[in-house]
């Protein structure tokens, strides 16, 4: 195996917007998501958004909308 055979995910960075559009394929839904970077964030929280649609995260502020799929 060659150094150069590794495909490496660039993740987003954590709470960088305050505002992301969610769909159901990402429920249950968790801040920081799974694709953002961890070692820069605050510990992942799992937020309730499905009865109203949105939810805010308690440690960024960061407000997420579930679209309709």
């Amino acid at each position: 195996m060659k150094s150069g055979d590794f495909k490496v995910k660039k993740l987003r960075e954590p709470n960088a917007a305050k505002r992301y559009v969610v769909s159901s394929k990402e429920l249950p839904l968790h801040c920081p998501m799974d694709d953002m970077s961890l070692w820069n964030s605050h510990p992942r929280v799992y937020l309730p958004i499905e009865d109203k649609g949105e939810a805010t995260c308690p440690y960024c502020g960061a407000h997420f909308l579930l679209k309709d799929d």
